[in-house]
């Protein structure tokens, strides 16, 4: 009997350590593409006027459930102020039509509801886990509007503050899938070319500023691998 239940404590501590085989990863690199939406004082939907846009992800893991993560958008905003469902002083005599080139730079912290993972470096880590994020960020806006027959030129760059909501998904041993929606609250109100329309002078984040929202696809792939003999976490 002592050897029998010697036997099966062998064998459950060897499937243990094989199931565990590979190493975890510090640091994730990729990129990913979607679509933006300009909100503001132009326009209210969500859905109104998406483009495409495009980011390169680098993320530096602190564990199963953590992460710091900076990533570089790139964006081409475009609309007009035909569609706006509120009168403004500005575009009283003539609607407002922008184009806009969009830069996108956010530093944020990532949790993953659930230790992501294949399983086979962490145990109980899941190859597919919901997150949320949030960070700050700049947004950097050249715009060109056109507001009652003058054309202007616009650049400024602001602060933002992100916030995200996803899923991601391990796609093999070392890729990662992740899909996300986030909304980027800025101090900046010439995303679409013209500030203040309202006559109100804008100001920090939610003052008469613009925003935006974006739906993401990103793919990663884990380097830097984390050494198992070490006895410090960090090195």
């Amino acid at each position: 009997m002592k050897h029998t239940f010697a036997f099966i404590v062998l064998l459950l501590t060897t499937m243990s350590m094989m199931a565990q085989t590979e190493p975890e990863y510090r640091l994730e690199l990729g990129a990913g593409a979607g679509l933006v939406t300009y909100e503001g004082d132009y326009n209210d939907n969500l859905l109104r006027g998406m483009k495409p846009m495009g980011e390169i992800v680098a993320k530096y893991k602190l564990n199963p459930r953590m992460a710091w993560a900076m990533s570089v958008g790139y964006a081409k905003l475009s609309g007009t102020s035909a569609k706006a469902n509120t009168w403004y002083p500005a575009t009283a005599a003539s609607q407002a039509e922008y184009s806009t080139s969009l830069i996108d730079v956010v530093i944020r912290y990532e949790y993953n509801f659930l230790p992501f993972g294949t399983g086979r470096e962490y145990y109980g880590a899941k190859p597919f886990t919901p997150f949320i994020a949030i960070g700050l960020g700049v947004t950097y806006a050249n715009a060109d509007a056109t507001l009652s027959g003058q054309h202007y030129k616009h650049s400024k760059a602001a602060g933002q503050l992100p916030l995200g909501i996803g899923v991601k998904y391990k796609a093999g041993n070392r890729w990662n899938l992740a899909a996300e929606w986030s909304m980027h609250f800025t101090g900046n109100d010439l995303i679409d070319g013209v500030e203040d329309p309202y006559g109100i002078k804008s100001s920090g984040l939610f003052k008469n500023t613009d925003c935006y929202s974006a739906f993401t696809v990103t793919l990663t792939y884990d380097l830097w691998a984390k050494c198992r003999t070490c006895h410090n976490d960090r090195e």
